[in-house]
């Protein structure tokens, strides 16, 4: 089984950001990229920890990556990867 390539065919910035803004631009971008694509969401709103996975479950497509970071000021940041189904 081969991995799936993880380099974003397109990144959001979506800091600072409340929901529902990050989804709506994930939402968006999705729409515009093709079956495959893998786009890279940065957050720092907290509830897309489970608005995303929600989001991906009920639109078929795939959650790659959701991680917790930290930021140079030591905040907590969210980062996703998700691939168009």
């Amino acid at each position: 089984m081969s991995s799936p390539d993880l380099t974003p065919t397109i990144q959001l910035n979506t800091r600072g950001l409340r929901c529902p803004e990050p989804v709506m631009m994930l939402h968006q971008a999705i729409r515009k990229s093709k079956s495959g694509d893998v786009v890279e969401v940065l957050a720092t709103d907290p509830s897309t920890s489970w608005d995303i996975p929600k989001f991906c479950m009920h639109l078929g497509h795939e959650l790659l990556v959701q991680e917790e970071l930290l930021d140079a000021a030591g905040l907590k940041e969210y980062r996703y990867l998700v691939q168009k189904g």
